[in-house]
Protein backbone atom coordinates (compact mmCIF):
# COMPACT_ATOMS: atom_id res chain seq x y z
CA UNK A 1 0.00 0.00 0.00
CA UNK A 2 1.34 3.41 -0.98
CA UNK A 3 0.44 6.93 0.09
CA UNK A 4 -0.32 8.98 -3.02
CA UNK A 5 -1.15 12.23 -1.27
CA UNK A 6 -1.82 13.94 2.04
CA UNK A 7 -3.84 17.01 2.85
CA UNK A 8 -4.80 19.02 5.88
CA UNK A 9 -6.96 22.06 6.54
CA UNK A 10 -8.10 24.21 9.43
CA UNK A 11 -10.98 26.66 9.36
CA UNK A 12 -12.61 29.01 11.82
CA UNK A 13 -16.11 27.94 12.83
CA UNK A 14 -17.11 31.62 13.00
CA UNK A 15 -16.19 32.06 9.33
CA UNK A 16 -18.53 29.22 8.32
CA UNK A 17 -21.28 30.56 10.60
CA UNK A 18 -20.95 33.98 8.95
CA UNK A 19 -21.13 32.44 5.47
CA UNK A 20 -24.29 30.56 6.44
CA UNK A 21 -25.78 33.70 7.99
CA UNK A 22 -24.85 35.91 5.05
CA UNK A 23 -25.80 33.56 2.19
CA UNK A 24 -28.24 31.14 3.84
CA UNK A 25 -29.45 28.11 1.93
CA UNK A 26 -27.66 29.20 -1.24
CA UNK A 27 -24.29 28.69 0.50
CA UNK A 28 -25.31 25.53 2.35
CA UNK A 29 -26.72 23.82 -0.75
CA UNK A 30 -23.75 24.87 -2.91
CA UNK A 31 -21.16 23.41 -0.53
CA UNK A 32 -22.84 20.49 1.22
CA UNK A 33 -24.77 17.46 0.00
CA UNK A 34 -28.26 16.72 1.37
CA UNK A 35 -26.81 13.95 3.59
CA UNK A 36 -24.19 16.33 5.01
CA UNK A 37 -26.79 19.02 5.65
CA UNK A 38 -29.07 16.55 7.42
CA UNK A 39 -26.19 15.25 9.57
CA UNK A 40 -24.84 18.69 10.54
CA UNK A 41 -28.25 20.13 11.35
CA UNK A 42 -29.03 17.13 13.56
CA UNK A 43 -26.03 17.94 15.78
CA UNK A 44 -26.19 20.26 18.77
CA UNK A 45 -23.33 22.45 17.56
CA UNK A 46 -24.19 22.38 13.85
CA UNK A 47 -21.70 25.09 12.86
CA UNK A 48 -18.76 23.04 14.16
CA UNK A 49 -19.89 20.08 12.06
CA UNK A 50 -20.36 22.22 8.94
CA UNK A 51 -16.87 23.64 9.52
CA UNK A 52 -15.43 20.14 10.01
CA UNK A 53 -16.87 18.96 6.72
CA UNK A 54 -15.59 22.12 5.00
CA UNK A 55 -12.08 21.38 6.32
CA UNK A 56 -12.39 17.72 5.28
CA UNK A 57 -13.33 18.66 1.71
CA UNK A 58 -10.34 21.01 1.53
CA UNK A 59 -8.03 18.32 2.95
CA UNK A 60 -9.28 15.75 0.42
CA UNK A 61 -8.59 18.09 -2.50
CA UNK A 62 -5.09 18.70 -1.17
CA UNK A 63 -4.53 14.94 -0.83
CA UNK A 64 -5.72 14.44 -4.41
CA UNK A 65 -3.48 17.35 -5.45
CA UNK A 66 -6.01 19.36 -7.40
CA UNK A 67 -7.15 22.31 -5.35
CA UNK A 68 -10.23 24.06 -6.70
CA UNK A 69 -10.10 24.01 -10.47
CA UNK A 70 -12.48 23.70 -13.37
CA UNK A 71 -14.56 20.54 -13.24
CA UNK A 72 -14.48 20.18 -9.45
CA UNK A 73 -17.26 21.24 -7.13
CA UNK A 74 -17.77 21.21 -3.37
CA UNK A 75 -20.48 18.59 -3.66
CA UNK A 76 -18.13 16.20 -5.53
CA UNK A 77 -16.86 15.28 -2.07
CA UNK A 78 -19.32 13.97 0.48
CA UNK A 79 -18.22 13.29 4.03
CA UNK A 80 -20.28 10.63 5.80
CA UNK A 81 -19.84 8.91 9.12
CA UNK A 82 -19.05 5.23 8.79
CA UNK A 83 -18.95 2.47 11.39
CA UNK A 84 -18.21 3.81 14.86
CA UNK A 85 -18.53 7.41 13.59
CA UNK A 86 -15.37 7.35 11.45
CA UNK A 87 -15.63 10.03 8.74
CA UNK A 88 -15.39 8.76 5.19
CA UNK A 89 -14.91 10.67 1.94
CA UNK A 90 -17.12 9.67 -0.98
CA UNK A 91 -16.10 11.10 -4.35
CA UNK A 92 -18.06 11.72 -7.52
CA UNK A 93 -17.85 13.88 -10.64
CA UNK A 94 -14.58 15.57 -11.52
CA UNK A 95 -12.96 14.74 -8.19
CA UNK A 96 -13.66 11.02 -8.64
CA UNK A 97 -12.30 11.09 -12.20
CA UNK A 98 -9.06 12.71 -11.08
CA UNK A 99 -8.68 10.28 -8.15
CA UNK A 100 -9.18 7.30 -10.48
CA UNK A 101 -6.57 8.63 -12.95
CA UNK A 102 -4.11 8.98 -10.07
CA UNK A 103 -4.74 5.40 -8.95
CA UNK A 104 -6.36 6.47 -5.67
CA UNK A 105 -8.61 3.73 -4.26
CA UNK A 106 -9.22 5.05 -0.76
CA UNK A 107 -9.03 8.34 1.11
CA UNK A 108 -8.83 8.15 4.89
CA UNK A 109 -10.16 11.22 6.69
CA UNK A 110 -9.95 12.49 10.25
CA UNK A 111 -11.88 15.53 11.54
CA UNK A 112 -11.64 17.37 14.84
CA UNK A 113 -13.33 20.53 16.05
CA UNK A 114 -13.89 22.77 19.04
CA UNK A 115 -15.87 25.96 19.53
CA UNK A 116 -13.50 28.11 17.49
CA UNK A 117 -11.87 25.86 14.87
CA UNK A 118 -12.30 22.71 12.85
CA UNK A 119 -9.44 20.76 11.33
CA UNK A 120 -9.21 17.76 9.03
CA UNK A 121 -6.53 15.48 7.64
CA UNK A 122 -6.77 13.24 4.56
CA UNK A 123 -4.53 10.48 3.21
CA UNK A 124 -4.95 9.19 -0.36
CA UNK A 125 -3.99 5.53 -0.78
CA UNK A 126 -3.52 3.29 -3.81
CA UNK A 127 -5.45 0.48 -2.14
CA UNK A 128 -7.95 0.03 0.64
CA UNK A 129 -6.43 -1.10 3.96
CA UNK A 130 -7.57 -4.58 4.98
CA UNK A 131 -8.71 -3.15 8.33
CA UNK A 132 -11.00 -0.61 6.66
CA UNK A 133 -14.64 -1.50 7.15
CA UNK A 134 -16.31 1.37 5.30
CA UNK A 135 -17.62 1.58 1.78
CA UNK A 136 -15.35 3.04 -0.88
CA UNK A 137 -17.75 4.16 -3.61
CA UNK A 138 -15.44 4.71 -6.54
CA UNK A 139 -13.82 1.26 -6.51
Amino acid sequence: MNVLGVGTDITECLRIAQMIERHGELFVERVYTPLEIEYCRSRRMATQHFAGRWAAKEAVLKAVGTGWRKGISWRDIEVRNGPGGRPQAFLKGGTQEIAEKMGIHCILVSISHCRSHATAFAIALDETPSTFTGDVPWM
